[in-house]
């Protein structure tokens, strides 16, 4: 399947660009969220006449997403979890915590942006997460997992 990109994606290509994906991915990814279209005759002149607007909006979004990356990089995630007697989680820490401390610092974030490369976090410790702001913008931050105290 032939798409045009309207914003960078990762590892795929810039806005503009014209890219051959698998049409599962192109179908059920990239076209509903907006990240691209088909690229037929209609679409390739209409993106012409936009093409401007698409890559001064590109710039906004990585300009908007370095300023949240400044905000980021003081910011230690401290989460208190209740553990068993051998000092294991119940349970475990995932996306939506991690999101949810963050935005009741007042940094709007979609969980979806963050990485977690050994899948959810399940022991006391500190940890070192990226969250992926724009394709080309990567924060680093520090996750506590602390034991809650019991009452």
């Amino acid at each position: 399947m032939e798409l045009i990109l309207l914003e960078k994606v990762a590892q795929l290509g810039d806005p503009g660009d014209l890219v051959k994906v698998k049409s599962g991915y192109g179908r059920n990814f990239l076209i509903p969220s907006g990240k691209a279209i088909r690229a037929d005759k209609e679409n390739k002149a209409e993106y012409e006449k936009r093409k401007e607007e698409l890559l001064k909006a590109e710039t906004k979004r990585k300009e908007m997403a370095i300023e949240e990356a400044k905000k980021l990089e003081s910011i230690i995630v401290n989460i208190e979890a209740p553990v068993s007697e051998e000092g294991t989680l119940y349970g475990s820490i995932g996306t939506r915590e991690i999101s949810d401390f963050i935005i009741e610092k007042g940094i709007d974030i979609e969980k979806s942006s963050i990485r977690l490369p050994d899948g959810t976090l399940k022991e006391i410790g500190e940890y070192s997460i990226d969250i992926e702001l724009h394709p080309e913008v990567v924060q680093d931050i520090k996750v506590v997992i602390t034991a809650k105290e019991e009452i």
